[in-house]
């Protein structure tokens, strides 16, 4: 145990955002550089080591993380990272990017606030890179056995990289120009730089795993002749599919999907664009979806220099603690202000002028985040581009939302980004089609409880199986999936699979 006394002494403490003037005008990381260094030590002494520990049942990775809390406390930092990558191929990106549904399991969380468990993770993997403690791991052998890897997300480069330290030669196709899929090209700048993804690809390079950028499987290359071409394919493409909003106005110059409007802002960051096509400047934005990708949309409008950032909800503003029926240790649904809220909050104070909000959650009208309200239809101007978004507030009555008479208002939008999740994999590049797939119910590719679909050497990893979700689970996917991929290519693994694909997040 790391400090017995800790979780009674040492109260929670967080990594320390940058000032909002400051960081709205560059795209680096919200965080203080070095913040967490001189109080992580202390952090990690918070944990209790609890007998049974469920932050372990929070994290579908299955992350050692009283083991490494503990390392931490005693700041042995390399024993720390091997610890961490016992589990995880890649904690700087979850560190960075995962909500943390191991710290709403963790024990303290019952009474106290949670160890900051995610902090600690990326703490610890900062310093295992400074320190050169990551290092590559290639094989000792060659098996000499093929796989392709269809896509480069999270699910694609864990299931990669487990079978390239397997012994099994693998590629990696990627249809954008860069690897990384969503982390690369839907993840803004400011939450993840992209170093961190670019340092990881060059360990697996070094490792022996091959990339192919630019490759659409089902369009530039016949995914029968790819299966034809290696002795196992694991399908990673996620499901990209973007939910939409069929309204009137929806046709109008300015409404995109929000996996239009990021992966621009993320090219001018890497230099292929001096502006991006889309850009929030001088513009009203409206923001459809209260999710984190929605989150992203607002942080990198601001940075773009909008006129005004608005964010809506149909769903009702979340509590700021748990329900009754959301229970620890269960994932609670909870009010959340990312760094993203806490600039619109700050910027629009500084502004002047605006007109009261006319619901009972906006403020200002244009401004903030407005719960439990649907978008009516889009209104544009002569030319054909959106001016203004009319919607109206709801309520749920007898289980069905249903609209409040009287309610209706508009709001200025010279350019709104629908960020209402996605609804499955991709199946209009003729992947699905050429490969013979059988899909669920919810339109996922089916598979069995090895990751194998029905289509004889051909497995599938992460949100292309499993529907939308988080980090921590596609990285899981990908380890399991190359446990399934390993035994099916020589009769036997020892590979980790830390879920089965019918698993689920700890919730109720």
């Amino acid at each position: 145990m790391a400090d017995p006394k800790g979780f009674l002494t040492t109260g929670r403490e967080v990594a320390k955002t940058r000032p909002v003037g400051e960081r709205v005008k560059d795209w680096n990381e919200v965080y203080v550089p070095g913040s967490l260094l001189p109080i992580i030590s202390k952090q990690a002494g918070r944990c209790m080591d609890c007998g049974i520990p469920f932050c372990h049942n929070g994290c579908p990775l299955g992350n050692l993380i009283p083991e490494w809390n503990d390392y931490a406390y005693r700041e042995d930092w390399t024993a720390a990272s091997e610890r961490l990558h016992a589990t995880n191929n890649f904690p700087e990106f979850t560190g960075r990017l995962c909500p943390a549904p191991c710290e709403s399991a963790c024990v303290l969380g019952i009474n106290q606030p949670a160890v900051t468990i995610k902090n600690v993770e990326v703490s610890i993997i900062d310093q295992a890179w400074d320190r050169g403690d990551v290092t590559p791991q290639p094989p000792e052998r060659l098996s000499g056995k093929t796989v392709a890897v269809i896509g480069s997300g999270p699910a694609g480069l864990a299931a990669a990289q487990q079978l390239t330290r397997a012994g099994h030669t693998v590629a990696v196709y990627e249809r954008a120009d860069r690897i990384g899929g969503l982390l690369r090209y839907g993840i803004p700048e400011f939450k993840m730089e992209k170093s961190h993804i670019n340092r990881r690809i060059e360990q697996m390079r070094a490792e022996g795993t091959k990339f192919r950028t630019e490759i659409e499987v089902g369009k530039d290359i016949d995914a029968a002749k790819l299966r034809r071409r290696y002795d196992a394919v694991v399908i990673a493409a996620g499901a990209t599919v973007s939910r939409d909003l069929p309204v009137p106005g929806r046709e109008l110059n300015g409404v995109h999907f929000a996996m239009e409007y990021l992966p621009l802002a993320n090219k001018v960051q890497e230099g292929d664009l001096t502006v991006s096509p889309i850009t929030a400047e001088g513009k009203h934005v409206v923001v459809i979806g209260g999710g984190d990708t929605g989150a992203d949309c607002v942080g990198t409008a601001h940075r773009q220099g909008a006129l005004s950032v608005t964010q809506l909800e149909i769903m009702p503003r979340p509590g700021e603690d748990r329900n009754a029926n959301q229970p620890w240790p269960t994932f609670p649904m909870l009010y959340k202000v990312t760094s993203a809220h806490e600039e619109t909050e700050v910027l629009a104070g500084l502004k002047e002028g605006g007109e009261p909000g006319q619901g009972p959650s906006s403020p200002k009208a244009g401004e903030g985040r407005v719960y439990s309200v649907s978008t009516t239809h889009f209104e544009g101007d002569e030319d054909g581009n959106v001016q203004a978004l009319h919607l109206v507030e709801v309520e749920f009555k007898d289980g069905k939302l249903e609209q409040k008479p009287g309610t209706e208002r508009q709001i200025p939008a010279q350019l709104v980004t629908l960020a209402m999740g996605f609804t499955g994999t991709d199946q209009a590049n003729g992947l699905v089609q050429q490969f013979g797939l059988e899909l669920d119910a919810r339109g996922n590719v089916a598979r069995d409880d090895d990751y194998a679909t029905n289509v004889d050497g051909v497995f599938v990893a992460g949100d292309a199986g499993r529907g939308q979700s988080l980090i921590v689970w596609a990285i899981a996917e990908g380890r399991s999936a190359a446990r399934g991929v390993d035994r099916f290519l020589t009769g036997a693994s020892a590979l980790p699979a830390p879920i089965r694909p019918t698993d689920r997040s700890l919730m109720v």
